[in-house]
């Protein structure tokens, strides 16, 4: 008789089991697409295997297997650890303790990640009953097999330390300590599907504080209790279950148990949803639009659902309402609805209650039941509402405020209010643009453009913005620049230029709301204007009369340039914490008061006459020197009209003192100095550099290379060869961190840059770092243009991802083609660069030339 097969070995069946079941969930996932399913299924297959495993061990019928945490909870991840209690009726014997140790190890041995605690039922209780976090993990145990009524002595005991108030202040607590910890935004570039807000966590918080009060378990038994409607249980079952299925979609194209949204994934995730790119917008922005939606959903959720459960479990010390109009009153600091029913009955007071919460500052918020009746009530607002003249001008109003207003119209984001009275705000709700600069989505770059713009009026942030703050004082009706805020990004992501597009849906808004003409004029204006004042600022010569008339011709009049500015301070201080440096914020002023004066003058003064002032100028600086009064001919008989037309007074004063003494000398001069250069409340240092030495071709990318080797970014540089050949050579240096630069510096720099121009070699590069994931990732096509002007010198413009070395690459093909340099203008947002130079000579006289050397930058600023 022949012999039966031999039986497989434990521990290989068992990894068979695993590796089966596995398999199985990835393969029912792609073909169904179920998260919840996934996640139910992968925990009755650890449920099996675990049971199989504790049976086949033979453990006493005494002992008890319980999963905890969320693997308690029937959510098991594909790559979650599994969660074990092993609980004992007593202190195990040293046999019992080895065999719970090979258990365990058996556990790790098949593959499976587990987080096991060992404990008896004292010692269970007695954890629990000082540690939140042991009773929230114990909180969803589930008993796996053995002894059910040790397991029932272990949930009446727990349920016994379970004290509904405290378990709630402390699970309140840990998620305003978890929002801080993750910048209290569910807008995250790569937000963490778990724990920031919007995130599961926020779900879990809900139902881990509704079951320790004896409220429910699930979303339906809170529905029963009354805490929410069944359109909200709808609304939160899909909110958890595009949480769960991108949760799932990552575990799974990661392989591990990553549960960040990096953008190593974003791309691939929207593929594999699904979603495709427009021509306007990348699928990866369309798959975070689809998140930061759903993330605002559930804090709005999870908001509402805390209020009315805190209501439940603690009983209010009710002091009499104080009644403020027939709709709304004063309930303990907080804004109440006379009744349920308000917003039905009367709509407009949608917009009343934010109004009310500006007009009261002793109101801190709205009651459990306001916001409850204000969240059922929101699809109200549709054309008729928007037609309605009151709510019309009691939306207007909520600009006009003395205070509350940004506070007021974050709350009415947050609630889906401001994107239900404005569609076009409601479209860009969300919307990340991976622009390499933007560092929130639309709607919160707005809302922050807006809180920028409401601190320049506030007397304790006056030390911040002191010109900005002198400037809206003065300012009629600075409400019209917070519309011109609201306005200025909202065409974002149609496509096109939405600076155009916006201006549109700033004049209807303006005219519908019955501004006077020369308001809407103004906020319209504002919209379709507000990238002007940056660009020319950054990428154009401030310093040329021609440049600054024909901006000042663009503005027209004082109103007009003193609006400007101060919506380019607030959008760029609201862009991204990297964009906004010093340097750019002295550009900018310096900008405003040269325009200012010459709209004051009315008249264009010609260039000499600009040439004698600054002359004038340095002479008087330079008289403080004790120096002669004919110190400055040898060196100003060598310069001519574009020198004194491109520096300062105070500049042209320096390079006359550093080189009066040597003009003609052959060996370089290096003179350097910290400038101090005052942003708002702050100084930032930056070095001057002036050189001064014999012209040659590779000057520049050999000065690129030694800046960047030394960590430093150039801002700006003036490039001048003077008559007799010498090349006068100004930068105004930062750090490469934007830390403050030692005084040592300055010295270390003239020495060491004038041996390396005393001992000439080729240009060396400067080291090439790291490119950021984000440049990586969402990598933008570099841009370059170059176009001759009328005075036979060509603008060089280049947009790329900006990348150590940029700079010295772009000066060495410059160099290639024998192409002289002017200015350069070196702008970077972020992490893109935007650099203007002016240069002339070499091969740019012809057209098939500059196109050569068009393609061959192209081909040098790819990534």
């Amino acid at each position: 008789m022949p012999s039966s097969a031999p039986a497989p070995h434990p521990l290989a069946h068992y990894k068979a089991m695993l590796q089966e079941g596995q398999q199985a969930l990835k393969s029912d996932y792609q073909s169904q697409g179920d998260a919840a399913a996934l996640l139910r299924q992968r925990c009755s297959n650890i449920d099996k295997l675990l049971v199989q495993i504790w049976q086949d061990q033979q453990f006493p019928s005494s002992l008890a297997l319980v999963a905890v945490g969320g693997y308690g909870r029937g959510e098991l991840y594909p790559a979650s650890d599994i969660d074990l209690l092993l609980l004992l009726p007593e202190e195990p014997d040293e046999a019992l303790k080895g065999k719970l140790e090979q258990l365990v190890g058996l556990f790790w041995d098949i593959g499976l990640e587990i987080g096991h605690s060992v404990r008896t039922l004292e010692e269970c209780l007695q954890e629990a009953a000082g540690d939140i976090t042991v009773q929230t993990a114990l909180i969803e145990a589930r008993l796996l097999s053995g002894d059910q009524a040790l397991f029932s002595r272990f949930q009446q005991g727990l349920a016994a330390t379970l004290d509904p108030q405290t378990f709630f202040k402390a699970k309140k607590l840990e998620q305003d300590e978890r929002y801080i910890r993750f910048h209290e935004t569910p807008y995250a570039l790569e937000p963490n599907l778990k724990e920031s807000p919007g995130g599961l966590r926020d779900l879990q918080v809900v139902l881990w504080v509704a079951q320790a009060a004896g409220l429910g378990r699930t979303w339906q038994d809170l529905e029963r209790g009354g805490f929410i409607t069944a359109e909200e249980t709808q609304a939160l079952i899909e909110a958890q279950g595009l949480l769960e299925t991108l949760r799932v979609r990552l575990h799974l194209l990661t392989g591990r148990r990553e549960d960040r949204l990096l953008f190593d994934v974003q791309t691939p995730m929207a593929a594999d949803m699904g979603i495709e790119a427009t021509p306007t917008r990348r699928s990866s922005e369309q798959l975070m639009q689809r998140y930061y939606r759903n993330a605002k959903l559930v804090t709005q959720l999870n908001i509402i659902l805390m209020q009315n459960i805190g209501a439940a479990i603690f009983p209010a010390q009710e002091r009499a309402p104080e009644a403020i109009d027939a709709d709304f009153q004063k309930a303990n600091g907080l804004l109440d609805v006379s009744d349920e029913e308000v917003f039905q009955r009367r709509p407009g007071a949608l917009l009343e209650a934010f109004l009310l919460l500006q007009q009261n500052p002793d109101l801190k918020g709205m009651t459990a039941r306001t916001l409850r009746a204000l969240w059922r009530a929101r699809l109200l607002i549709n054309d008729e509402f928007r037609a309605d003249p009151a709510n019309r001008a009691c939306f207007l109003k909520l600009f006009q405020q003395k205070q509350g207003i940004v506070h007021e119209f974050r709350r009415m984001n947050q609630y889906g209010i401001l994107g239900r009275y404005i569609p076009a705000f409601g479209a860009v709700v969300g919307q990340m643009q991976h622009d390499l600069f933007h560092a929130y989505t639309v709607d919160q770059h707005i809302l922050q453009v807006m809180r920028n713009m409401r601190r320049f009026t506030m007397e304790e942030f006056a030390h911040e913005y002191p010109l900005c703050s002198r400037l809206v004082a003065g300012f009629d009706r600075p409400w019209l620049l917070y519309i011109a805020t609201l306005f200025h990004d909202i065409a974002k992501g149609r496509g096109g230029d939405h600076s155009s597009l916006g201006m549109a849906d700033a004049r209807a808004f303006c005219e519908n709301h019955g501004l006077a003409p020369e308001d809407t004029e103004l906020v319209e204006w504002l919209v379709g204007q507000h990238l002007v004042m940056s660009q020319v600022a950054q990428k154009e010569d401030i310093t040329d009369p021609e440049v600054v008339a024909a901006f000042a011709a663009r503005v027209r009049d004082e109103r007009h340039l003193t609006a400007l500015y101060l919506l380019t301070v607030a959008d760029i201080r609201g862009t991204s914490p990297k964009v906004w440096n010093a340097w750019k914020g002295k550009l900018l002023e310096d900008l405003y008061g040269m325009t200012l004066r010459l709209l004051e003058k009315g008249v264009t003064p010609e260039p000499h006459g600009v040439i004698e002032e600054r002359q004038e100028e340095a002479l008087r600086l330079l008289r403080y020197f004790a120096l002669s009064d004919t110190v400055h001919q040898g060196l100003w008989k060598q310069l001519d009209t574009v020198y004194f037309l491109r520096h300062s007074a105070e500049e042209i004063a320096w390079h006359t003192r550093c080189l009066h003494y040597r003009i003609h000398h052959d060996e370089p001069l290096v003179k350097a100095r910290l400038r101090q250069i005052q942003d708002c409340s702050e100084a930032t240092e930056t070095l001057q550099v002036m050189v001064y030495t014999r012209d040659q071709p590779d000057l520049f990318a050999r000065l690129c290379g030694f800046f960047g080797r030394a960590g430093f970014n150039i801002v700006d540089a003036k490039i001048h060869t003077t008559r007799h050949g010498y090349a006068l050579d100004s930068f105004i240096l930062l750090d490469v961190s934007n830390r403050e630069i030692p005084r040592e510096m300055a010295s270390y720099v003239e020495h060491e840059l004038t041996e390396a121009l005393l001992h000439p070699g080729p240009p060396e590069a400067p080291p090439t770092g790291r490119l950021s994931r984000q440049v990586r990732h969402f990598p933008i096509t570099p841009q370059v243009s170059l176009l001759p002007d009328d005075r036979g010198h060509c603008v060089l413009s280049i947009v790329a991802a900006d990348r150590p070395g940029l700079l010295f690459s772009v000066a060495q093909t410059l160099a290639r083609h024998g192409a002289g340099l002017q200015t350069a203008k070196i702008a970077t947002l972020g992490e893109r660069a935007e650099d203007t130079f002016l240069v002339s000579g070499g091969d740019l006289d012809q057209s098939s030339k500059r196109i050569r050397l068009e393609t061959e930058l192209l081909e040098m600023l790819q990534v």
